[in-house]
């Protein structure tokens, strides 16, 4: 028998409960994986706080894994192509992934990155494509300059990376303690709080086109509406309400155009990250019965890189 968490009522991870699972075969179609890692999100718990249109309970936890194919439906081709039983694989967007072993749709699974330990490549696409989306829709291009709250983030990582290889240069907004981590991914830190819009006008030396929110605080909302002339150019993943009432973008993976993109988007970052240019900062791995510490850690907003839960 497998075991996972799994959410049987709505609310708080308190809620949610360990238990042991019969893990189907896998049909046509279908990818049986032996979980090694599974990444741990904010949406993870913020998808099973509250009831949603369309979702029943229960819900199996965990957007996204790394492991080992240990089963294929017959005449099954994964995500990247052929796969054989010990593959060693990524899987995003799927359903459950903080198990000890799932069955889940072939498209969904990619090989893993040789270049990253499975904590790693667990925590790899979620944030990954989320950035990918931010820079795509505000449309960055090479030479602009843009700001970026929350820079030393998991999602403000990935987009100081995926911009540096595009020629994108970046204003990052960061505390002090974690400006050299915005630095390293080749940002330009900016300390938030009191003052922020005069230095960054000053380290800008020029026009901000676009401004990527990841916190969705007052003051990064307030501060990207302040620098950036064009609306449609401000981007948010964290503050919708606000976007609605300003007038510029929110995006989420729930949403469709957002989850085609990201989709689409997968192969090119497990490239990215093949070659070595997409690495992924992992601050804590925890054993999988401790999924409930790994949220509250995550919850504070500052665990200093991703967390993975390892079986």
């Amino acid at each position: 028998m497998a075991r996972h968490w799994i959410a049987t009522r709505w609310g708080a991870p308190e809620t949610w409960e360990f238990g042991e699972f019969e893990v189907p075969a896998p049909a046509r179609g279908e990818v049986t994986i032996r979980v090694r890692a599974a990444g741990v999100n904010p949406a993870d718990a913020k998808h099973v706080a509250h009831p949603r249109p369309g979702a029943g309970l229960p819900v199996p936890i965990g957007y996204e894994v790394s492991g080992e194919i240990t089963a294929l439906g017959p005449g099954t081709r994964i995500g990247s192509g052929e796969a054989r039983i010990g593959d060693e694989v990524v899987a995003f967007r799927v359903r459950g992934g903080y198990a000890t072993e799932i069955t889940v749709p072939a498209d969904k699974v990619f090989a893993k990155p040789s270049t990253l330990s499975h904590a790693e490549a667990a925590n790899l696409l979620l944030a990954g494509t989320t950035a990918a989306e931010m820079l795509a829709v505000t449309g960055a291009a090479p030479g602009e300059t843009i700001l970026l709250h929350g820079a030393s983030g998991a999602v403000g990582v990935s987009v100081l990376q995926q911009a540096r290889l595009r020629g994108i240069r970046v204003i990052g907004t960061a505390g002090e303690a974690r400006a050299d981590v915005v630095r390293g991914f080749g940002g330009i830190p900016v300390r938030h709080g009191v003052g922020l819009i005069a230095r960054i006008r000053s380290a800008a030396g020029g026009p901000v086109v676009a401004a990527l929110d990841a916190v969705g605080t007052d003051e990064a909302i307030d501060t990207s509406l302040e620098l950036v002339a064009d609306r449609r150019r401000i981007v948010t993943i964290a503050a919708p309400a606000r976007a609605a009432s300003d007038g510029f973008l929110a995006i989420a993976g729930s949403q469709p155009d957002s989850a085609r993109f990201r989709d689409e988007v997968r192969a090119e970052l497990i490239a990215l990250a093949q070659n070595g240019d997409l690495v992924v900062p992992v601050a804590l791995s925890l054993p999988l019965e401790a999924a409930l510490d790994a949220q509250r850690i995550i919850a504070t907003g500052h665990p200093g890189g991703k967390i993975a839960l390892i079986p």
